[in-house]
């Protein structure tokens, strides 16, 4: 029997909507305003962006977060992919559900802990915070995220499709390069943009483990709102949130099309 949808449930959904991205396109709004302020606008001018491109201590510091958010990515993606191999590899089902509890544990942590237990950790290891311990913050909290986007993949896969490789004489190394690898890819690229998008819109570990001379774009919007109301925090935010938004709908289509594929095998 199909469900409906009652007009109650659709207005507050609505409403829900409006109280979440009503204040983003306020923000978004403000940004072309001509008359410097947040209260009255004035006309439409793209100062704000330009100001942007000739800041180039912010340039820097665009680099760096994409340079963060992109190792950082990679590098999670990979261990995260043959964490999830591990994982998919346990016989017991107690281990397998103890081993993924721990993995989840660090998606639900509070991030606040989180980055207080690295400062921690780096202040009594010798780290320098900087490039380096932003880096391995990034890749730590984005393992456990790769991991829960490739597991569902391996769990799909039929066990047939490895049994019938290793009867027609493939090696370990083939197996998993032609026929796990090729199942599990959009999981993995999930995973990579998931990672990626994390590591770009991070603030609170990130604000942690940043030292003197090196800030990404999260703490600097966060530094900029501090010393007073700035449309150039508009535009900065505008253009980190548009290209978070890019990822997300790349994100969103490798999943439509990995659902297809799977609704193909099935049939």
């Amino acid at each position: 029997m199909e469900r409906r949808t009652t007009p109650f449930a659709k207005i507050y959904l609505i409403a829900i909507f409006i109280i979440l991205y009503a204040p983003i396109f306020f923000l978004i709004f403000y940004s072309f305003n001509s008359g410097g302020t947040m209260s009255h606008f004035k006309g439409f001018t793209l100062e704000w962006y330009r100001s942007l491109l000739d800041d180039k201590r912010l340039l820097i510091i665009v680099l760096n977060t994409f340079a963060i958010a992109l190792i950082s990515a990679l590098i999670a993606t990979i261990v995260g992919v043959f964490g999830a191999l591990a994982i998919y590899s346990f016989k017991k089902r107690q281990t397998k559900n103890t081993v993924l509890s721990l993995n989840n544990i660090l998606i639900v942590s509070p991030d606040v802990i989180m980055g207080a237990s690295f400062l921690i950790l780096f202040t009594i290891a010798g780290i320098h915070l900087g490039f380096m311990s932003v880096l391995l913050s990034h890749i730590a909290f984005s393992i456990p995220i790769v991991v829960l986007l490739v597991l569902p993949k391996l769990n799909e896969m039929q066990p047939s499709l490895i049994d019938a490789a290793k009867d027609l004489g493939a090696t370990e190394w083939q197996v998993l390069t032609r026929v796990i690898f090729p199942y599990i890819t959009p999981g993995i690229f999930a995973g990579f943009f998931m990672a990626l998008t994390y590591s770009l819109d991070d603030f609170a570990v990130t604000f942690f483990v940043t030292g003197n001379g090196f800030s990404t774009l999260s703490v600097e919007i966060y530094s900029l709102a501090r010393r007073g109301i700035s449309l150039n925090i508009n535009a900065l935010s505008t253009v980190l949130f548009l290209f978070t938004m890019i990822l997300i709908v790349i994100y969103y289509f490798l999943q439509q099309r990995s659902h297809v594929k799977t609704m193909g095998v099935r049939k």
